[in-house]
């Protein structure tokens, strides 16, 4: 008796066992809104138990980010040195202090056309279809008076950040989602999950592929051509983002000027109606993609062809494409 009760057990554990082995990998996604803007979360795992309860540490890795740098709420590190612009320097997190470190690169590197103190700039431009004339130079000149990332002084020893005029703010609108799915991605990859696409709202990070071996396609939107893509990108261990004014723009006397204003005059950009950058790093292909809007064309591709690691896809306000591409990265 004793003895058929142990065959039984073993027999049992063995089929268990082979029930687990034979559990296949699954896909789950998940839409959540953080940042202000909405996320999508896609992870490859064991089973959907496991691949929620990662989901969850994912969101609360963005949501923690966006507890440092949110420019909103007013309780958030940037917040306070924004308070305390022209009175004294606050002190920050590491995190913080290198990523806004990182973002004055972005600048020095694209020689202003990137600027994260850009959203001190007063709003005198609508891009919601009312606007039907210039505004004044003068009223231009003044939007921009507090913008200057050379009055964002760093002290790494204190590890404190000052700006140096009242008036002035930073804000990581430009690259924080990029950096968000960057670090949402790299929480996962440490978490063991071999494959998943973080998304937030088109800054996307990708590792892995997809349950057949595929790489990760994702579709570039043709502005001109709503119902079709421009480029499908297939990829792997990759990043990408997009800068475009065929969302947000304003039309005066016939010209398109973009929602992304140049920090340096205060105008528009123009000639390029979508610019998408992908390599590496969402972060980066995001500075690249907004400092590109801004230069143009001709000093846009002489900026991004600094980096080999890093590919375009632009589109001018003529429609015309051009791309330097490559088919997957590994």
């Amino acid at each position: 008796m004793c003895h058929n009760r142990i065959v039984f057990t073993f027999l049992f554990l063995v089929f268990s066992c082979s029930f687990v082995f034979a559990q296949k990998p699954v896909v789950v996604e998940r839409q959540v809104t953080l940042m202000g803007s909405v996320f999508n979360i896609t992870l490859v795992d064991k089973d959907s138990i496991s691949a929620n309860k990662n989901i969850d540490l994912t969101i609360e890795e963005i949501s923690r980010i966006e507890n440092l740098i949110s420019e909103w709420q007013p309780h958030t590190q940037i917040s306070q040195v924004n308070q305390n612009a022209g009175i004294q320097p606050v002190k920050v997190d590491k995190e913080v202090f290198d990523l806004t470190k990182r973002a004055i690169d972005y600048s020095k590197m694209s020689n202003g056309a990137f600027d994260i103190s850009a959203v001190s700039m007063d709003k005198i431009w609508r891009f919601d279809g009312s606007m039907t004339e210039m505004p004044s130079q003068e009223s231009i000149k003044k939007s921009i008076s507090n913008v200057d990332y050379r009055n964002i002084i760093l002290d790494s020893i204190n590890s404190t950040i000052f700006l140096k005029n009242k008036g002035m703010k930073i804000g990581f609108g430009s690259i924080g989602k990029g950096y968000a799915a960057d670090k949402g991605r790299e929480l996962m990859q440490k978490k063991g999950i071999k494959a998943g696409i973080v998304n937030a709202s088109g800054d996307i990070a990708t590792w892995g592929t997809q349950l057949n071996g595929k790489p990760w396609a994702i579709g570039i939107r043709n502005p001109f051509k709503r119902q079709k893509v421009a480029k499908i990108l297939k990829l792997k261990n990759s990043a990408v983002a997009t800068s475009g004014s065929y969302e947000k723009y304003a039309e005066i006397d016939g010209v398109r000027y973009s929602h992304i204003i140049n920090p340096k005059t205060g105008f528009p950009a123009t000639g390029l109606t979508s610019v998408t950058i992908y390599g590496p790093s969402s972060e980066f292909c995001n500075a690249l993609s907004t400092s590109i809007m801004v230069l143009g064309e001709k000093e846009g591709l002489n900026l991004v062809r600094k980096f080999p690691e890093y590919h375009y896809l632009l589109i001018t306000d003529e429609g015309k494409l051009g791309s330097k591409i490559l088919r997957a990265f590994y």
